[in-house]
């Protein structure tokens, strides 16, 4: 009889193939007490040594396949290796205690990973794979073992895993491993984000049942429902197989689109751009037909390494992102640190509440050195595309009239210096603090654009972090509230012949974008790979239809009672 198990679809696809059961019993050394604590904590160190070596493969191994950014966690597990918080800890035990180097480095690890599991942040949770992962390969070094890997794996398989870390996801051969299930892990883990570039279909979070799931079963994965079919009946395999064959030919079908602009049913222009991470983006965004960059998140260029990147840096990665975008409109914003992104060289105070603490244009205003180079960088690149400057997490004029203040200053250098900077650069700012909402009409008379980040907007107006599992229910890009402030903003903006864009989570969701089209929302900025299916529904719609339905929907009470409103003039329109 067939099993179903539910989980998060993290990685959208279908597949179906014999499971592979990945088995990853944990090793619990036992405490020996040794005599020469010397030579013992040399072993530790030579360990410490392979397993970094190891890792600089894998990173390379990562950045080939899938580029720079993807391989920066490996840089973080590198950087691990080099905390004295976790080796130089175990070195001590080692010698105020005597023992053996896989127990001294076992307990210290599993303290890390006791407290950082039981964080209530959910990428804090996350750190604890990343220690486990990284303790475990040295341990399995000092036991003369090299790390549990999936890159043997030479026919078709579905992988079934308790969670599979960074390394191991990295050398998943999609050739052969046609997808995977975890037991734990969300759609922000690791292995979730290198799923998707892979495109490698993947559900995780499916909970403890897939221990039951054996090497050799059958088993059908519908990433696109979110369910795992164990043992499927031959009635259940000739319907999947047929799905797949659709949705197959339905990625095929969207590739007609990609380079038609997006124009509604009713001839109303708006813009798909795409949100980017790296360079590394830049080719599925040329591949989907995005008419622009709506989101550079430039952080991404900061992580993973143990020193801010210099002008220089910034200059070429800036000024390639703009080349190869051929004059389509580029939002770069700035630097982005906080709340839930670390820069562990940085040593920024620990705060009990970084999402509302010295984060975005907070920490950039008070570290100018920092905030200048990067201006600088941004500067020197306008002359090669269509640049338009971002600020994040504005809350106050005065913080925006500072940071143009420091923007000016630093274009006067540069042209003094005799460096050309393009004359056409918009300077914009990120509506997410629900006082900046508020204050939109202020606010439109000053920057060039706005663009609505819902992720932090809806945490923020909701009082609900969204990582906090236990309050998820309360992050609802659809309530009533959150729909009024994004009028509220477009209304100001278009009052003084300003174009908003969105490059929250929200724009790529299909619940919301007929909604935000009868809004006026200009500009829609999404991953890349929704990009098409978005294109493709907007055309099909009448924004006018949706503009006159506005009122109605913001004078509703729940989330609920929106979704179902527009579920139902969606299913009438496809009639």
């Amino acid at each position: 009889m067939t099993r179903v198990l539910t989980g998060v679809a993290a990685s959208p696809g279908i597949a179906i193939a014999k499971a592979y059961r990945m088995q990853r019993a944990e090793f619990v050394p036992v405490k020996e007490k040794i005599g020469d604590a010397k030579s013992e904590q040399e072993r530790l160190r030579t360990a410490v040594e392979e397993a970094r070596v190891e890792l600089g493969k894998i990173r390379e191994l990562t950045e080939q396949r899938l580029g720079a950014a993807k391989a920066e966690i490996f840089e973080a597990h590198i950087m691990l290796l080099e905390d004295p918080d976790l080796i130089d800890a175990a070195l001590e035990k080692i010698e105020n205690e005597g023992v053996n180097a896989e127990y001294a480095l076992y307990e210290v690890a599993q303290s890390f990973i006791d407290i950082l599991s039981a964080m209530d942040n959910e990428l804090l949770r996350e750190r604890a794979a990343d220690v486990r992962d990284v303790s475990g390969r040295v341990i399995g070094r000092l036991r003369g073992q090299t790390h549990t890997a999936v890159s043997d794996i030479v026919e078709e398989t579905i992988v079934i895993a308790d969670d599979l870390t960074p390394s191991d996801t990295a050398q998943l051969k999609p050739a052969y491993v046609k997808g995977f299930v975890t037991e734990i892990g969300s759609r922000t883990s690791h292995s979730a984000i290198m799923a998707r570039s892979l495109e490698i279909p993947a559900i995780v979070g499916a909970g403890a049942e897939t221990s039951e799931i054996r090497s050799g079963m059958t088993v059908i994965l519908d990433a696109v429902e979110g369910r795992v079919l164990v043992n499927p009946s031959e009635e259940e395999l000739e319907e999947y197989r047929r799905k797949k064959e659709a949705y197959e030919r339905r990625r095929a079908e969207l590739r007609r689109l990609a380079g038609l602009p997006t124009v509604s049913k009713d001839g109303h222009r708006v813009e798909l751009a795409a949100n980017i991470g790296s360079v590394d983006d830049l080719q599925k965004v040329l591949e989907n037909g995005a008419e622009g960059i709506g989101l550079f998140r430039t952080e991404f260029l900061y992580m993973g390494r143990s020193s801010l990147p210099t002008e220089e840096e910034q200059y070429q990665i800036y000024k390639h992102v703009l080349e190869k975008m051929e004059n389509k409109p580029v939002v770069i914003r700035t630097l982005d640190i906080g709340g839930d992104k670390e820069l562990p060289y940085m040593k920024l105070p620990v705060e009990s509440n970084p999402f509302l603490g010295l984060r975005a244009v907070r920490l950039c205003l008070s570290r100018q050195d920092l905030f200048r180079t990067q201006l600088r960088a941004l500067l020197r690149a306008s002359r090669f595309g269509q640049l338009k400057i971002m600020f994040p997490m504005i809350a106050v004029v005065e913080e925006w009239m500072e940071a143009k203040r420091l923007l000016e200053e630093e274009k006067q250098r540069l042209l003094q210096e005799g460096v050309e900077v393009s004359g056409r650069i918009e300077v914009g700012m990120m509506i997410e603090v629900p006082a900046a909402a508020l204050a939109s009409e202020m606010f439109a008379k000053e920057a060039d654009f706005f663009s609505i980040g819902t992720n932090d907007l809806i945490q923020y107006t909701m009082a609900a972090d969204r990582m906090n599992e236990t309050v998820s229910y309360l992050y609802q890009p659809c309530h009533p509230t959150i729909l009024r402030l994004i009028r509220m903003v477009i209304q100001a903006a278009n009052k003084e012949g300003k174009w908003v864009g969105m490059c929250g989570e929200m724009a790529g969701d299909a619940r919301a974008i007929p909604i935000l089209l009868g809004m006026g929302l200009y500009e829609f900025s999404m991953s890349a790979g929704f990009i098409l299916p978005a294109r493709e529904f907007i055309m099909q719609t009448s924004r006018t239809e949706w503009a006159a339905y506005i009122d109605s929907l913001l004078a509703m009470r729940s989330q609920t009672e929106i979704e179902q409103f527009v579920q139902a003039k969606k299913g009438s329109a496809s009639e």
